[in-house]
């Protein structure tokens, strides 16, 4: 009985693993970059995902950069900054606050800024982990043209990343399947 259990707990663990390999490590929702949008948002929660953003915008691919929520990522000086000036590389900078704060908070946000700025295409960059989630709500909430583009993530918290990652993914697709 006991070897029973311990089977059928490690191929569990097995199908998580395999899971997260297909969901957080290569995410079928992430997309290349378009050769042009209205914007480029980078969502809140880690540092790693500014830099791939900026080179978007040096790039040329949007004229608008959207910061999503700096002040909850802490000692973000190079975020803080650009949300100060409003200005990177002749593109405009645009710092939002998430209401609630949360990825569904940054899609609601999104939507809004979206319908009220003329946004008909955007590109999310978010760490890779996140793309799965971080997509689905995107397209629930935001009607036009959508990429989003992955980020690198510190290699040690992934574990941690992929647990929590799995229960906010599980949550969004049982209780919370709306906006």
């Amino acid at each position: 009985m006991l070897r029973r259990i311990l089977l059928v707990a490690a191929a569990l663990v097995v199908a998580w693993l395999a899971a997260c390999l297909v969901l957080f490590v290569w995410p079928p929702a992430e997309s290349s970059p378009p050769a042009h949008a209205d914007v480029v948002v980078v969502l809140s929660g880690s540092k790693l995902r500014l830099p791939p953003a900026l080179a978007l915008i040096r790039r040329g691919v949007a004229h608008v950069l959207a910061l999503s929520t700096v002040q909850r990522t802490p000692h973000w000086p190079e975020a803080e900054r650009l949300c100060a000036t409003r200005r990177y590389d002749g593109a405009q900078v645009v710092c939002f606050t998430a209401v609630p704060f949360s990825t569904r908070g940054e899609a609601r946000t999104v939507a809004r800024l979206a319908r009220e700025r003329g946004w008909h295409s955007v590109v999310v960059v978010t760490s890779t982990f996140h793309i799965t989630r971080a997509n689905m709500l995107f397209r629930r909430c935001y009607h036009g043209s959508l990429s989003v583009v992955g980020s690198g993530s510190t290699w040690w918290k992934l574990p941690d990343e992929w647990a929590s990652e799995t229960a906010k993914l599980l949550v969004q697709l049982t209780l919370r399947r709306g906006c």
